[in-house]
């Protein structure tokens, strides 16, 4: 996979609920994400029942994998259909917080890709709805979620692997491929800056897996370093966070991942423990394996390679769906799915700000 705007894992699949008894629609194909997100809930047992967007070829581009999902005319027309319970959307950022409140107001569930919004003013509306209508607003952070390596990560360390968390180092880098990428994807009001974008990953990690419920940012940067001729472009960001219970976060995130690396970008956490520490090599072993999902333990009781590609599978969409069935909270809190985000606009803000 050379692109990372094409990504669409998928895993193991187990169907939690019969047929008929979930339906969902996409709409808003801006990016590749949304096939990913579409195939969990499909293959946990939800029926995919519509998909819309304003452009025809991506509609027909999608029923290609999905040709169950009847294609509507207009967002509204998804809306009012009784049969759908959520509604799933890749739409360009600045467009997903505004979507999920017209799919909140109509009185269904909203699936998010990340980053789920582009301003605090956007997240605000967001949690004031969920609060009004009592409707999940969900978020796709696919590098956990959709990572049987980081699946398998959080499995350790709640089991006690690795002690105490004491620090999470998450880089993410991605080819940028520019040549294919859409107008809407070098206009940071539209994207939102890298941080927000692809950081949103490493922010969501680092609360999960140091089970931090806050974080304050320490510093935060974002340079154009080579893309001179796309000068709203963000090509690197960094940052350093401390959590609410003392565990800090270092992440990089970039658009520098070199034509000859077999896949679109070498995506490690590093886990660092009071008895041990982790790391995680999600998408290949550099020179040695071109599988992903490669988790490295060490702690008191020796090394370990685990590789866990194909074993571990996704099972945050069989936990969603049962979640908007039963009105539970398995799959992630809709507190954290909202702080993840909050944290991740002001770590942009301070970088855009220079506040750092």
């Amino acid at each position: 996979m050379s692109s990372g705007m094409n990504y669409a894992p998928r895993g193991k699949q187990r169907k939690v609920i019969e047929a008929g008894r979930f339906g969902f629609a996409a709409v808003g194909l801006d990016h590749g994400h949304i096939y990913g997100m579409c195939h969990g809930l499909v293959d946990a047992g939800a029926d995919i029942l519509a998909v819309y967007d304003p452009d025809p070829a991506k509609v027909a581009e999608f029923r290609q994998q999905f040709p169950q999902a009847v294609s509507a005319a207009s967002l509204e027309e998804v809306l009012e259909n009784p049969r759908i319970d959520l509604v799933a959307s890749a739409a360009v950022p600045a467009d997903r917080g505004p979507i999920g409140l017209k799919v909140q107001a109509a009185g269904k569930h909203y699936f998010s890709d990340k980053a789920p919004f582009t301003s605090l003013d956007q997240l605000d509306a967001a949690r004031e709805s969920v609060s009004r209508t009592g409707k999940k607003w969900a978020v796709c952070y696919s590098e956990r979620l959709q990572n049987e390596s980081a699946v398998y990560a959080g499995k350790l360390i709640k089991e006690g692997a690795i002690g105490r968390v004491l620090q999470v180092i998450g880089m993410g880098p991605h080819r940028l491929q520019a040549e294919k990428r859409p107008d809407w994807f070098f206009k940071k009001e539209r994207y939102g800056g890298i941080l927000n974008d692809i950081g949103s990953h490493q922010i969501e990690q680092f609360l999960y897996f140091a089970g931090a419920e806050e974080a304050n940012i320490l510093s935060a940067r974002v340079a154009n370093h080579n893309h001179p001729e796309y000068p709203e472009l963000e090509d690197f960001g960094e940052a350093h966070l401390l959590g609410n219970n003392g565990a800090s976060c270092f992440l990089r995130v970039d658009w520098f991942t070199p034509d000859g690396l077999s896949t679109w970008g070498d995506g490690r956490t590093f886990v660092l423990g009071t008895e041990g520490y982790i790391e995680l090599r999600k998408y290949l072993n550099v020179a040695a394996d071109t599988t992903g999902d490669h988790v490295f333990l060490v702690n008191h009781e020796g090394e370990q390679h685990i590789p866990v590609h194909g074993q571990v599978g996704f099972p945050y969409f069989g936990e969603l769906i049962l979640d908007c069935l039963n009105g539970t909270e398995t799959a992630m809190s809709q507190a954290h799915a909202f702080k993840a985000a909050e944290i991740t606009l002001r770590m942009q803000a301070a970088a855009d700000s220079g506040s750092n």
